[in-house]
């Protein structure tokens, strides 16, 4: 008999599988969301509704789905939240705009999020995020704004980013960074502002002329 239940339970995932691959997927989703919420100390009960035993996570709060039940919009910020973020954010590989800016939330910023080429905006500012900017983050070839600022980020600012064309804003000022500032590529039109209170950040870069990895 539980071999019996067993297949039958096989099978209909199996079912949902190949007729209704967005409700699987969103369930995915779901899970990934809900391995944030596990790390996330939550004082004012914002994240109250995020609740993994329903189907998908399109009718949590602060969540945005399309018309496929797939997550478009994680919007969390000024939410008084503190903890880490996790690298099940990676799989979120419909993900528009991951807002998680004015915080409490420390650790490192995940290599996985380099995996969400539909991201438009990653809004991190204002938290206690510590370690290096990942150079994962030049494949997200569909970023538009990158705020990284008001962290206590070290390390380079990855090059990688001056390849991203759709990129128009980036700041990682009020930060520990070291180096140089870039000025090739996407980082042409950026304003020597939003690198500033960067200590060990040197700067502006003369190609040819400074070493790369100055003060680092």
């Amino acid at each position: 008999m539980a071999t019996s239940v067993v297949t039958i339970v096989a099978s209909l995932v199996t079912l949902l599988a190949i007729y209704w691959p967005g409700l699987v997927s969103s369930n995915s989703e779901g899970d990934a969301l809900y391995a944030l919420r596990s790390s996330l100390s939550d004082p004012d009960n914002v994240l109250q509704s995020w609740d993994p035993t329903l189907v998908n996570p399109c009718t949590w709060f602060h969540i945005t789905c399309n018309q496929d039940n797939r997550v478009t919009r994680l919007d969390l910020g000024n939410s008084n939240l503190s903890g880490n973020l996790v690298p099940d954010l990676g799989r979120l590989e419909h993900l528009q705009y991951l807002e998680l800016y004015k915080n409490n939330i420390q650790g490192t910023i995940p290599s996985e999020l380099g995996n969400l080429k539909s991201l438009i905006s990653l809004d991190l500012y204002n938290n206690n995020l510590t370690g290096n900017i990942p150079q994962e983050l030049g494949n997200l070839k569909s970023l538009v704004f990158l705020r990284l600022n008001d962290n206590h980020l070290t390390g380079r600012i990855p090059r990688d980013l001056g390849k991203i064309h759709s990129l128009k804003v980036v700041d990682v000022s009020h930060n520990d960074l070291c180096g140089t500032i870039p000025t090739t590529g996407s980082f042409e039109h950026i304003p020597l502002n939003n690198f500033e209170n960067n200590p060990r950040l040197e700067g502006p870069e003369l190609q040819g002329l400074v070493a790369y990895d100055m003060n680092c």
